[in-house]
């Protein structure tokens, strides 16, 4: 369900409490490592735009946390770091906020802002 609030910070209000630490901590690496970046809601969760383009995102869904690298050249170069995820085209799904290595969403996110690869 996508989210109606007008900013980021509006948005962790929504969010349950056991999600909340891990969510604040990807935003944190994103605003830290997406340097160039405008932080934004776009479809409804928040969204790290460079150059009009939205190649970032994160959202707390029903089941799961989202993050969206929509670098394929990015996505692709990570799988393996990925095994055991639950991933889509840009999209990975963290059944528990436990499974979120923080290293390899900084590394992810890095890789991100050296990508000239459009987005998938």
């Amino acid at each position: 369900m996508q989210s109606k609030a007008k900013d980021v910070d509006s948005y962790l209000t929504e969010v349950p409490a056991k999600r909340l630490a891990v969510l604040q901590q990807i935003r944190a690496l994103c605003l830290s490592t997406l340097d160039g970046y405008v932080e934004s809601m776009a479809y409804g969760m928040p969204s790290y735009v460079r150059d009009g383009v939205v190649e970032v995102a994160f959202a707390s869904q029903k089941n799961y946390i989202s993050l969206y690298i929509l670098k394929q050249d990015v996505f692709d170069r990570h799988r393996p770091a990925l095994q055991g995820l639950n991933l889509g085209k840009g999209c990975i799904r963290y059944t528990t906020p436990a499974k979120v290595d923080l290293a390899v969403v900084e590394q992810l996110l890095a890789d991100t802002v050296a990508s000239d690869a459009p987005i998938c």
